[in-house]
């Protein structure tokens, strides 16, 4: 996920990361190295997970920038769209930022470049649905870029419904605010069945405001974190974060040069969201939207704290191998397992306001060291493995955004803390374990030391490259 400059538009479609980098001078290990690279798929054993689903019978709408058809590894991956950026040429096939080509390629990239060696998305036999949103950026002033964005949101939404997709990817936000009209159509997407994943964005040591389409009552908020089982720095935190997937050092297709972009961010981990609801619902094709979301939600690897949520990682990270090998019982098709979109239309009298963001105040506290209990992730090195934030037991969890929090726990009870992704590697008696992250919230524009970034994520302009 981009954000743009707070002098200028909060609209953010942009920069999908803290950092891109094109990959340029590919040497004649390209195909050997592509795929060794993208070390989230092995973490998540994605070819163990294709045996039994890629996503296929599945369309993913990404609204976003474009999405650049013609790149090896989505070629025959992309379907018509719909293009609201009249001004810009071409039309949704054209990626005028190249970060909807991105997102696409982490969602369904099929590894075609030079036969077989290029870079794979998570669900790979999904059907991505293009919808470019308005390049309002360094064009228009704040308000206008938040009104621009809140529109073609709202219209992008709709018809990605009505054209087929069950899954909605927005890697984009804006922290000036939501509308109306863009709740409306969020209700109506979930009323006709679909889900709705999005960026909670990159500013974490920036003011960390809520941003929208994140924070609206029915979307599931989507935060980053590294190779490291930590929270990413610049993943955005508080009550809007539902879920994490990994976000940081994403090698996948785009366009121009090679056609690979290693990138850092929010919007990454929204996409590998999206893309493992989809294998989920590729295997479920008669569950619900509901049902996909409590299974995925039922089986992340959650906070080792015991909370089944926390504001840094939500209520845990992703793990669709364990969903699609023992997803348990999905529960009711027509119950939202989420409290917000419930909270949101029964205003309570003692409901507290959720917070903007940067304030931890009263809901966080330090949680407990705590022991994984399933392992670490492949290849990182020993050490515990531990997502607990600041501890935040679900009755208390106030109801996101606008509204009041639910004081029930959801009908189908969440797993036992684990880590997100299996095989633990041995732990030297000598060593000592690490704390869980975060011991607490970081204050504004403090970097955290065992960040692999140095700069807080880029903010205006186009992407560095």
């Amino acid at each position: 996920m981009r954000t743009s400059s707070a002098a200028a538009i909060r609209r953010g479609i942009a920069v999908s990361s803290a950092v891109t980098l094109l990959l340029v001078g590919a040497s004649p290990a390209y195909s050997d190295s592509v795929r060794s690279d993208q070390w989230y798929l092995d973490a998540m054993q994605a070819e163990q997970m294709w045996k039994s689903s890629t996503g296929e019978n599945v369309t993913v709408a990404v609204i976003d920038s474009g999405v650049d058809a013609s790149i090896p590894d989505l070629r025959g991956r992309v379907l018509k769209g719909k293009d609201l950026a009249a001004a810009s040429p071409g039309d949704e096939h054209t990626d005028y930022d190249n970060h909807g080509t991105g997102m696409a390629s982490i969602i369904a990239g099929t590894g075609n470049v030079r036969g077989g060696g290029g870079s794979f998305g998570l669900a790979p036999g999904v059907k991505i649905l293009p919808i470019r949103l308005r390049d309002t950026t360094g064009k228009v002033n704040g308000a206008t870029g938040n009104k621009y964005l809140n529109e073609d949101l709202s219209v992008a939404i709709r018809f990605a419904v009505d054209h087929g997709a069950k899954i909605i990817n927005a890697s984009v936000g804006d922290s000036i605010g939501g509308s109306q009209q863009l709740t409306d159509s969020v209700k109506y997407a979930l009323d006709k069945g679909a889900l709705i994943f999005a960026a909670v964005g990159n500013s974490a040591d920036e003011g960390n405001l809520i941003e929208y389409p994140a924070g609206t009552p029915g979307v599931v908020g989507v935060g980053a974190i590294g190779k490291d089982l930590h929270k990413a720095d610049f993943s955005q935190w508080g009550p809007q974060v539902d879920l994490s997937a990994p976000g940081v050092d994403m090698v996948h297709g785009c366009s121009g040069g090679t056609k690979l972009c290693r990138t850092s961010g929010t919007s990454d981990a929204a996409a590998i969201v999206s893309a493992s609801a989809a294998l989920i619902w590729s295997k479920h094709l008669d569950w619900t939207n509901n049902q996909v979301l409590r299974v995925l939600l039922n089986t992340v690897g959650a906070p080792t704290s015991g909370a089944l949520r926390n504001d840094y990682v939500g209520y845990g990270v992703v793990r669709p191998r364990i969903a699609l090998k023992n997803p348990g019982d999905p529960g009711p098709a027509d119950e939202y397992p989420l409290p917000d979109l419930a909270a949101a239309e029964s205003p309570s009298p003692s409901a507290k306001p959720s917070k903007a963001g940067g304030s931890s105040e009263d809901i966080d506290k330090p949680a407990a060291t705590a022991l994984a209990s399933d392992g670490l992730w492949i290849g990182v090195g020993v050490g515990v493995a531990a997502l607990a934030g600041a501890a935040v037991a679900f009755a208390a969890v106030r109801s996101r955004r606008r509204k009041a929090a639910a004081s029930a726990p959801p009908p189908y009870a969440h797993q036992q803390p684990h880590s997100p992704y299996p095989y633990q590697q041995p732990q030297s008696q000598s060593q000592t374990p690490q704390p869980p992250y975060p011991p607490h919230s970081p204050p504004p524009g403090a970097q955290d030391p065992r960040s692999p970034y140095t700069s807080p994520p880029s903010r205006g302009g186009g992407p560095t490259r």
